[in-house]
């Protein structure tokens, strides 16, 4: 019967997808081989464990996990603050060593791509599995990191591949095998699958990947919404989802979170981080154009008790000057006298196009004008001499009391090289070798 489902053509399309192996973790014991094969841990800044290398996770410390109930796991673990600045740096050069075989490379994130090499082993003068073995070992040669490669005909089908043998595994799945490894795989664990339509297709009977496949065309729409039906159709080899190379430029939502250390009950410290928290969300909103037409408060509590509060603004604007005043009133309404708090967090909601704003005749529009460009020549300065360079007084607390870390900085935010500034370092991870 399967035969009669799935895709006939063993490769209509060849999709490739790349996930880094503890990438985090990968990056440092690359940059400290000493490091190699021992149970660390990134996140030390975070109280919580970010990432987990191989030897770790084997001793049964998960992401997330705090960090007192990984050190009752492990005494001897190693804990690492996040070093992201260079995370990022290995991240753009794997993706770049992807390039080097198709330019169709979709970043999905910091250690995850999809790559289309539809039509490439003429070019290439090899099969799709030697491409995407070659890939894989150019990676660990290059970089000196770990990936698990997984190539199918599809999107999800390439995420489902890049599951199964993990880490540092290399499957395949080509059309006429999909049944194979979808028999036993759980619903709940295929790439685009939420908590409401898992339970949803329980109810109906359907437990694994392979069941999923098999319901009926007319049953799936019936019973899912267009994204269910989208992975539906890629579970059984026809290709949905592009691989888009495009830079993402446009979102539903920007997110800024913060968690400092040690927890404060310090109430304008506290806001100082919050006010950071948008700043950078509206940075990230003008690179792309975009305002909100809502804004989101988060505060979380030393026991990780989380609470959150949104308005909506009379006004879109990604100008946190216009914003503060609302965020003042949200983070009152959310802040308890005397509690303990971890981290803040800022979310900017309902992101619209920034243009053709309409102002009201209520509203000073010589001003909001001179606000505009006001943040135009802080952009102009933070590209210049790195993000935050001109801030809010209202933020300057951090500058006095410290930004709030964990254990030590990173090696590199201890390292200025010539020419670099507080703000802005040149791209060079720092490699660690005895001499």
């Amino acid at each position: 019967m399967d035969k009669h489902i799935f895709s006939v053509h063993s490769w209509p399309r060849a999709i490739l997808h790349v996930d880094g192996d503890a990438f985090f973790t990968s990056c440092e014991e690359a940059i400290h081989p000493e490091l190699k094969g021992k149970p660390i841990i990134a996140g030390g800044e975070r109280g919580i464990v970010a990432c987990a290398s191989y030897a770790a996770k084997k001793l049964g410390i998960k992401r997330g996990i705090p960090l007192h109930l990984a050190r009752e796991i492990c005494p001897d673990l190693i804990i690492l603050p996040s070093d992201y600045e260079t995370y990022s740096l290995f991240s753009r050069r794997m993706f770049n060593v992807v390039r080097c075989f198709t330019p169709q490379v979709e970043e999905y994130s910091i250690d995850e791509a999809f790559a289309d090499i539809t039509g490439m082993r003429r070019a290439l003068h090899s099969s799709y599995e030697k491409i995407a073995l070659t890939i894989k070992k150019r990676i660990e040669r290059e970089l000196g990191i770990g990936v698990t490669v997984g190539l199918s005909i599809t999107k999800v089908l390439a995420k489902v591949a890049s599951k199964h043998d993990k880490p540092d595994g290399l499957t395949v799945i080509p059309g006429r095998s999909i049944s194979h490894y979808l028999a036993e795989l759980p619903v709940e664990t295929i790439w685009g699958i939420g908590h409401a339509t898992t339970n949803y297709l329980w109810k109906l009977g359907v437990r694994t990947a392979l069941g999923f496949a098999r319901l009926p065309e007319e049953k799936v729409k019936k019973h899912l919404t267009k994204p269910g039906v989208e992975i539906w159709k890629e579970l059984r080899g026809k290709s949905v989802y592009p691989v888009s190379s495009k830079e993402k430029s446009t979102y539903a939502s920007i997110s800024k979170m913060k968690t400092f250390a040690p927890p404060t009950k310090n109430r304008e410290y506290l806001f100082a981080q919050l006010l950071r928290n948008l700043e950078s969300a509206c940075i990230k909103a003008r690179r792309y154009s975009l305002a909100p037409r809502k804004i989101a408060v988060i505060l979380k509590e030393n026991d990780f008790h989380v609470s959150g509060n949104e308005a909506k603004l009379s006004r879109q604007s990604a100008y946190p000057l216009e914003l503060s005043g609302l965020l003042r009133k949200l983070f009152d309404f959310l802040y308890r006298e005397g509690k303990l708090y971890r981290a803040t967090g800022v979310v900017l909601l309902d992101l619209i196009e920034d243009v053709n704003i309409q102002y009201s005749l209520f509203e000073n529009s010589l001003k909001i004008e001179k606000i505009g460009q006001l943040y135009k020549a802080a952009d102009t300065l933070s590209s210049k001499y790195g993000k935050h360079t001109l801030h809010l007084g209202g933020s300057h607390p951090i500058d006095q009391l410290g930004k709030g870390r964990r254990g030590v900085p990173t090696v590199r935010e201890q390292i200025r090289f010539p020419g670099e500034t507080r703000r802005k370092h040149l791209g060079l991870p720092i490699l660690h070798v005895k001499v």
